[in-house]
C-alpha cells in the first residue's frame, strides 16, 4: 500500500507527468524536450472497438516492436473512447498526433514500418473529407466544434493506471476541498457554475448536494447512477471505461461536502468492460489511501462499493434505484419525502448520474465563473451525445450547451448518410420527442428542447432520414417502454399497451381517425397521472410525431398507404409493362401468389401477397414497383 498525504500527491504528479509530456493535453505543454522521451501508441479501448479487435491489435503491436527492437522508444497503450466510433479502432501516435482509422490486426507491421521506421504516413488509413477527398492526418473536423470536459481524459490517458490520472491532475480536486474548502463553499461554487443533473432530469446539482447535506442524520450516501438505459446511449458507459477515476473523485468530494463515508455506484451487468475498469480503479485508490480512512492524511474517511443493476430501465429513477440496491423490487416511489430527505435505508442521499460527476473536478479546480461561461443562461457547460442513427459520422460527441441539432448532425455528424434527406431527430431516447426539419437550428438545452416537445433525456440522439416511417418509429420507442414499465402504477402499465395497441392498427392500415384522437387523449392523460418519469415520458414519441408528422398518420388510416414504405401489412406490390415475362419473380415467390406465362407480363394476386418483396430483389427489369 502506498498512502500519500497531500504534498505526496504533489510530488506524485510532478513525477507522474513524464508519463503524457507527449500528448496532447487540454492546457498546452512544450514537447520540445520529447527527443528522448517514449513515443506513445493510443490505441481505442472502448466497448465497441473492443468487439473489432482492439485488444489483439494492442497486443500485435507490443510483439512487433519487441521484435524489432523499438519497445524502449515506443509505448503502447489502451485508453478510453476516442468518440470517432464510425472509424474504429482508431489508433493515435504521439507527439505526432496523427490518427489512423479503422485499423485493423493487418495493418499493424506496415505502421510500425511506414510511420515508425521509414517516417512516412499511412495514407490509406487516414481520414478523407468526403467534401475535398482529401485526406486529413490530424485536427479531424469531426471534433472541431467539441468542447471535451466529461471527457476530458477519454482517449487520452490509460484508464487502468492511477498514476496516469494524477499526471493529468487526478485528486488535485480532492485535496483542494479537504484542505482549502468547506462544505458551504463547495455548494456554493457548484451552485454558482450552473451544472445541473445530466440523467435527464436536470436538477441543479448544488441545490441537490446542499438539500442532502442540511438533511440531519448520523450517516448520508452517495450514489452513482450508471444504469444507462437508453437505446443507442453509451455516455455515461465511455467515462467509466475511459477515465474511472473521475468518478470516483467527484464522489469522494461530494462524501466530504455532504457529511458522507459511504458511496455505491450502480451499474448495469452488461457493462462488464466499465465494471472491470471500475473495479481495477476502487482497488488502485485503496492502495494509495486514496479511499478508505484518513484521505490524504486528513480525518476523512470513504469508501465506495459496486451493485450490479439487472438492466431494468426504470432502475434509472433514482427511487427504483435505490430500493434494486436495498435487494427490494425496483419500483419508484412517490415523492415526497425525496431522496435528499430519506433515500438509501431511510438515510439522506445524494443520486448523481455518471456524466454530472465527472464534471465536478474540473469545476473545483477552474472555478464557477469558468464553467458558467460555457452554454447557455440557463444550461451551462457542455452535454455528451451518443449520436447514432442515418448519419454518417456515429459517435460519442461533447458540445457546449446552446449548439445547435444542425451543427450537431451536419458539421460533427457529417451530415444523412447515403446523401438523402434529413426527417427527424429523437433527443432523450424512448423518453424524448421526434424533433422534424424546421426546428434544426434549435439550441440544445433543456428549456429549448421541452418547448418544442422533446428532451435532453441522458443524451441519447438517434437521426432519421426520409425512408423512416414516423408512425413505425413511435411505435418502435413505446414498444420498449411497455417492455420497461414496472407495473406499479396503472396508468403506465395500462396505458402504455392501450397506446401501443393503437398504433399496431394503425401501422396494420386497420386504424380510424378515433384512434388517433384517442391517441392524442390517452397520452397526455398518462403523462399527468403516471408515478415516475418513465411513464409521464413515455407517450413523448408519439404526441411530437402527431403534432409534426400528422399527415403520415393520416396517410396510414386514410389511404391506408405508408409513404416511407416501411410497414409491411400497407405495402403493395405492383408488376409494370416493364415486365418482359422472364418467371423468375414467379420462381422466387413463397407464397406462389405471381401468376403469367413466360414472355407475357406477370400478376401479383394482392390478397395472397406475403409484402416478402422476394420478387422485387429478384426482377432484374426493375419491373416491380412497391406501393
Amino acid at each position: 500500500m502506498i498512502l500519500i498525504n497531500a504534498d505526496a500527491l504533489n510530488d506524485l504528479k510532478a513525477q507522474s507527468r513524464v508519463l503524457l509530456e507527449t500528448r496532447r493535453v487540454l492546457d498546452p505543454v512544450t514537447t520540445k524536450d520529447a527527443q528522448g522521451l517514449k513515443r506513445h501508441i493510443m490505441i481505442c479501448g472502448g466497448t465497441g472497438c473492443h468487439a473489432s479487435s482492439s485488444p489483439q491489435i494492442a497486443k500485435l503491436f507490443e510483439k512487433e516492436l519487441k521484435q524489432r527492437g523499438l519497445s524502449d522508444q515506443i509505448q503502447v497503450l489502451q485508453t478510453g473512447c476516442f468518440g470517432f466510433c464510425e472509424k474504429g479502432p482508431i489508433v493515435e501516435i504521439h507527439p505526432d498526433k496523427i490518427l489512423y482509422l479503422e485499423v485493423s490486426t493487418n495493418d499493424v507491421s506496415e505502421i510500425i514500418e511506414e510511420h515508425f521506421i521509414q517516417g512516412k504516413l499511412v495514407e490509406r488509413l487516414l481520414f478523407t473529407d468526403p467534401n475535398t477527398e482529401k485526406r486529413i492526418a490530424s485536427d479531424l473536423p469531426f471534433y472541431h466544434s467539441q468542447l471535451r470536459i466529461a471527457l476530458r481524459n477519454c482517449s487520452y490517458i490509460a484508464p487502468e493506471d492511477i498514476r496516469e490520472y494524477i499526471a493529468a491532475d487526478g485528486y488535485q480536486a480532492l485535496s483542494k476541498v479537504l484542505f482549502e474548502m468547506n462544505p458551504d463553499l463547495v455548494i456554493d461554487v457548484l451552485k454558482k457554475s450552473g451544472l445541473r443533473g445530466r440523467g435527464g432530469g436536470g436538477f441543479p446539482t448544488g441545490l441537490k448536494w446542499e438539500l442532502t447535506h442540511k438533511s440531519k442524520a448520523d450517516q448520508r450516501y452517495i450514489i452513482c447512477n450508471a444504469d444507462e438505459g437508453d437505446p443507442g446511449a453509451f455516455m455515461d458507459r465511455s467515462i467509466l471505461e475511459g477515465d474511472p477515476h473521475s468518478v470516483l473523485e467527484a464522489m469522494l468530494i461530494a462524501g466530504a461536502t455532504i457529511g458522507s463515508s459511504q458511496g455505491f455506484i450502480y451499474i448495469r451487468a452488461e457493462y462488464p468492460l466499465a465494471i472491470h475498469r471500475l473495479e481495477i480503479a476502487i482497488k488502485q485508490a485503496r492502495e494509495y489511501g486514496l479511499l478508505g480512512k484518513g484521505i490524504l492524511g486528513s480525518d476523512f474517511c470513504f469508501d465506495v462499493e459496486i451493485k450490479y443493476g439487472a438492466g431494468a430501465f426504470v432502475c434509472g429513477e433514482e427511487t427504483a434505484l435505490i430500493h434494486s440496491i436495498e435487494g427490494t423490487r425496483g419500483e419508484p416511489s412517490v415523492k415526497p419525502p425525496f431522496p435528499a430527505q430519506k433515500g438509501l435505508w431511510g438515510k439522506p442521499t445524494c443520486v448523481n448520474n455518471v456524466e454530472t460527476l465527472a464534471n465536478i473536478p474540473p469545476i473545483i479546480l477552474k472555478g464557477a465563473d469558468w464553467y458558467a461561461g460555457i452554454g447557455t443562461e440557463k444550461s451551462k457547460g457542455t452535454k455528451v451525445f451518443a449520436l447514432a442513427g442515418k448519419v454518417n459520422n456515429v459517435g460519442l460527441v461533447e458540445v457546449p450547451m446552446g449548439t445547435t441539432l444542425r451543427q450537431i448532425i451536419f458539421e460533427i455528424g457529417g451530415g444523412i448518410k447515403h446523401h438523402k434527406a434529413f426527417k427527424a431527430a429523437q433527443t432523450g431516447g424512448p423518453s424524448g420527442g421526434c424533433i422534424p426539419t424546421q426546428y434544426l437550428d434549435t439550441p440544445i438545452d433543456y428549456e429549448s428542447l421541452i418547448a418544442i416537445g422533446s428532451m435532453m433525456g441522458s443524451g441519447g440522439l438517434i437521426v432519421m432520414d426520409e425512408s423512416d416511417c414516423m408512425v413505425n418509429i413511435a411505435k418502435f420507442f413505446l414498444e420498449f417502454t411497455v417492455d420497461e414499465s414496472c407495473g406499479r402504477c396503472t396508468a403506465c402499465r395500462v396505458g402504455t399497451k392501450r397506446l401501443h395497441e393503437i398504433l399496431s392498427k394503425i401501422t396494420e392500415g386497420k386504424g380510424t381517425l378515433d384512434d388517433l384522437d384517442q391517441l392524442e387523449k390517452l397520452g397526455k392523460i398518462i403523462k399527468d397521472t403516471s408515478l415516475c418519469g418513465l411513464g409521464q415520458s413515455a407517450p413523448n414519441p408519439i404526441l411530437s410525431t402527431i403534432e409534426y408528422f400528422r399527415d403520415e398518420y393520416l396517410a396510414h388510416i386514410v389511404d391506408k398507404t405508408c409513404p416511407a414504405g416501411v410497414c409491411k401489412s400497407l405495402l403493395k406490390y405492383h408488376i409494370t409493362d416493364k415486365c418482359k415475362g422472364c418467371t423468375l419473380c414467379t420462381k422466387h415467390c413463397p407464397a406462389g401468389c405471381i401468376t403469367g406465362s413466360a414472355k407475357e407480363r406477370h400478376i401479383i394476386d394482392e390478397e395472397r401477397c406475403l409484402k416478402c418483396g422476394a420478387c422485387m430483389e429478384k426482377c432484374r427489369f426493375g419491373a416491380i414497383i412497391r406501393q
